[in-house]
């Protein structure tokens, strides 16, 4: 099973937005799990990706950072899945 996994922290408003594009998107992709995950409790998150989030991975490779696209993010996951 695929599984998107978003990587970001309470109050981040970029974060928020990622949310809403992934949980549209994921909509379409029944088939497709999601994790959501945060840094402030994750040490080893929050060393590697403090400055980077969000963060939108793809079978724990990450998919893009800061700003997601719709688009971008339907085809990955499409090719994920064929």
């Amino acid at each position: 099973m695929t599984t998107v996994t978003l990587i970001g922290k309470p109050g981040c408003h970029l974060c928020e937005d990622a949310r809403a594009v992934v949980d549209a998107v994921l909509a379409e992709f029944p088939g497709v799990g999601m994790l959501e995950r945060s840094i402030l409790d994750d040490p080893a998150l929050h060393e590697r990706y403090w400055d980077e989030i969000p963060v939108v991975m793809i079978d724990d490779a990450v998919h893009t950072i800061y700003r997601v696209d719709a688009d971008r993010l339907r085809a990955a996951l499409a090719a994920a899945q064929a």
